[in-house]
């Protein structure tokens, strides 16, 4: 099949584009070429690139006409953050394409009201930030497309992506370096709340896996959308003491209140925070794993050390002692 892919040279891209182009597909990527690959592989000599500027050609409204024009069967949008767009290109795509998947996000979900969080559930309140409300509006859009008789769509909602060549979100719910840097030392690190909450990460190639299996079962998956996460998720705590052990120290965790830990950082760090830790999320993947034969290959400590890992051979992460394991 030919397949394009919209975003393909980020997190997920960098594993799905040469998974796909391994299993026998004609694989086009679309980005602005404003970066390469987060991992190299022999595979992207095979892959055609297509330059585009997403955000200025959907202002223009040509974005949808130059995916339509590569006439692929399959169209995977990876980097689709408004109604608005997605709209449009389901509308375009309608009759062209033979499906359409569409990367959420977990933060579709507001914070956890039972765990695990289950899709077309009561298990979590509504989203409440921009970027959430946003993809659970698309989400919705795709379902009811579908369920129309229109374009075939499946959405994938992944967890907090975990790779190498980027930092994972933190024990803290932020992507603050310093927090590395405290528990290598083996210092005392400042958690707001009980540290009992919950975050649910996923590795970037383990989202390509589900990405893939989507499309090689899409008559099950047409209509349907589907958490993407790793089997188990942490605790604040766990986390923590987890992540000093791979520097041989113990984490030692001083409990704050929030208007104390926003005095101790910066303002977007104390935001993303807020918004992993009081969301306090864990998800199931049943419905993935029995619609699309999902088999996340990596728990979420050894997806985080892979990246801490990568960060700290690359020079590109202070600690204050080396990794021990």
């Amino acid at each position: 099949m030919r397949i394009v892919v919209i975003g393909g040279s980020g997190h997920i891209g960098s594993f799905l584009v040469p998974r796909l182009v391994r299993a026998g597909h004609e694989v086009v990527n679309i980005s602005r070429g404003a970066r390469t690959a987060y991992t190299a592989a022999p595979e992207w000599q095979q892959v055609r690139a297509v330059l585009a500027d997403r955000q200025q050609e959907d202002r223009d409204g040509t974005f949808g006409d130059r995916v339509a024009e590569l006439r692929a069967d399959v169209v995977v949008d990876l980097i689709c953050f408004t109604l608005e767009s997605a709209t449009a290109l389901v509308g375009r795509l309608r009759g062209e394409t033979g499906h359409l998947l569409h990367c959420g996000s977990i933060w579709r979900y507001g914070p956890s009201r039972k765990l695990p969080i289950a899709e077309d559930s009561d298990s979590a309140g509504p989203p409440f930030d921009e970027y959430g409300i946003a993809k659970d509006q698309i989400a919705r859009m795709l379902k009811e497309e579908t369920a129309s008789g229109g374009l075939v769509t499946t959405s994938l909602h992944p967890g907090h992506i975990v790779g190498p060549g980027w930092h994972p979100t933190g024990p803290l719910g932020n992507l603050d370096p310093s927090v590395w840097h405290t528990l290598s030392a083996g210092e005392p690190l400042r958690v707001p709340g009980s540290g009992a909450e919950l975050m649910h990460h996923v590795h970037a190639d383990d989202v390509a896996h589900a990405f893939q299996q989507a499309i090689d079962h899409r008559d099950t998956a047409a209509g349907e959308d589907y958490n993407i996460v790793a089997p188990t998720a942490l605790t604040v705590r766990g986390y923590a003491e987890i992540a000093a052990g791979w520097f041989g120290r113990t984490a030692t965790l001083e409990s704050v209140t929030w208007d104390e830990f926003r005095r101790s950082t910066t303002p977007d760090h104390a935001d993303s925070s807020w918004g992993h830790l009081h969301r306090s999320q864990c998800f199931t993947i049943e419905k993935a794993r029995t619609h699309l034969a999902y088999a996340p290959r990596y728990e979420p400590e050894a997806a985080i050390h892979e990246s801490i890992h990568w960060l700290a051979t690359h020079a590109q992460l202070p600690l204050a002692n080396p990794l021990s394991v």
